[in-house]
């Protein structure tokens, strides 16, 4: 099976984009030098990730203590 970007030559990456509530954008692919969405064609949220977040445990936490 062979990738439809990379027969057709174009900049693109095989990871994924990991969006993050507090910290930045981070991909899977470690040999990622470029996080532009369009690069990309798997954007998740890190609530997604297999057993969670740290960042998504702030994020509710920040918002239980503005509600307070």
């Amino acid at each position: 099976m062979s990738c439809s970007a990379c027969l057709a030559d174009l900049d693109h990456c095989h990871g994924t984009l990991v969006v993050h509530a507090i910290v930045e954008i981070e991909c899977t692919d470690p040999d990622c030098t470029d996080l532009a969405s369009v690069r990309h064609s798997l954007i998740i949220d890190c609530s997604e990730l297999s057993g969670g977040c740290g960042c998504t445990e702030l994020r509710v936490s920040a918002t239980a203590l503005r509600a307070s």
